[in-house]
C-alpha cells in the first residue's frame, strides 16, 4: 500500500515497479491528488493519447453494434425478405437482395433513389424490397397510402410508376396531386383514393412499422444488405463496394 508521505516522483517510478499493483480505493487523499496530477500532466505532454482512447472507443461502439444489427436481421429474417405484400423488384431472382425502408419526404431517400436505381441497372443481379415507413408527419403517410394503395388495387408495375413518381416529385403532397399522377399513368384514381384508408393498406403499414421498430430502425433511409444492416444514406459506389464483399 502506498504511504502518505510518498513523493510525486515515488509515486511515479513506483508505478514502474514489477508486480506494482496500484489500490485507488486505499489510496490517502493526498497520493490521489498526486496520482490525479501525474496524469493530468502525463496527458497535456502526450494529448494523441486521448484521441487514440477515443478512436479505440468508438471501434468497439462500431464492432458491437454490428454485431448486434445481424442478431436483429437474423431474428426477424422472414419478416425482412419475405413478408408478402412489400413490393418486390429489380431481378426477382437475383443473388443478391436488398431491402429499403423509406420515406418519401426524406431528402436522404430521394438522393438514394437514384443511386439505388443505378445499381440496380448497373448490376442487374440484385432483388429490391421496398418497405414503406412514412415517419416524417402527415404528407409522408399520405403518400405512403396513395402507393401502397395503388399496388393493392393496380399490382406492383403500377406501384413502381408511383413510387419513382412520387419520390422524384417536389413541393406539396395532397391526394389533389397524387389524382393527377396517377392519371399520368392510366390508374383508376377513384379506386385508388377509396382504397387508401382501408385496413388492409394500414396493416401494411402497422406491421413495417413494427418491423422497423425491432430492427431498431429510426431514421431513412435504412437497408438490409443480405444479413447486413445499413444505416443511412450510401452512394452508389459504396453500395456496390458492399455488394461484391457479400459475393466474396
Amino acid at each position: 500500500m502506498l504511504t502518505r508521505t510518498l513523493s510525486s516522483a515515488a509515486l511515479v517510478a513506483s508505478l514502474a515497479l514489477p508486480g506494482f499493483a496500484l489500490d485507488l480505493n486505499n489510496m490517502t487523499d493526498e497520493e490521489r491528488q498526486i496520482f490525479r496530477e501525474e496524469v493530468r500532466a502525463y496527458l497535456m505532454d502526450n494529448p494523441q493519447v486521448i484521441m487514440d482512447a477515443v478512436q479505440v472507443l468508438e471501434e468497439r461502439q462500431v464492432a458491437a453494434q454490428a454485431q448486434a444489427d445481424l442478431s436483429l436481421v437474423s431474428d426477424n429474417a422472414d419478416d425482412i425478405f419475405n413478408d408478402g405484400f412489400s413490393y418486390v423488384g429489380g431481378n426477382p431472382d437475383g443473388d443478391i437482395t436488398l431491402v429499403e425502408f423509406l420515406d418519401y419526404r426524406c431528402g436522404f431517400c430521394k438522393r438514394a433513389h437514384v443511386e439505388v436505381a443505378k445499381l440496380l441497372e448497373t448490376d442487374g443481379n440484385i432483388r429490391l424490397i421496398v418497405k414503406e415507413f412514412p415517419i416524417l408527419g402527415e404528407q409522408s403517410l399520405l403518400a405512403s397510402r396513395f402507393t401502397i394503395a395503388t399496388k393493392q388495387i393496380a399490382g406492383d408495375e403500377a406501384y413502381k410508376s408511383m413510387s419513382d413518381a412520387v419520390m422524384e416529385m417536389s413541393g406539396e403532397v395532397s391526394v389533389r396531386s397524387l389524382r393527377r399522377m396517377a392519371s399520368t399513368f392510366g390508374l383508376d384514381a377513384d379506386a385508388i383514393e377509396a382504397h387508401m384508408d382501408s385496413e388492409e393498406v394500414t396493416n401494411e403499414i402497422r406491421k413495417t412499422r413494427a418491423l422497423a421498430q425491432r430492427l431498431q430502425i429510426t431514421g431513412t433511409p435504412t437497408f438490409v444488405l443480405q444479413d447486413e444492416l445499413l444505416r443511412g444514406f450510401l452512394p452508389f459506389d459504396e453500395m456496390q463496394a458492399l455488394v461484391d464483399e457479400k459475393r466474396g
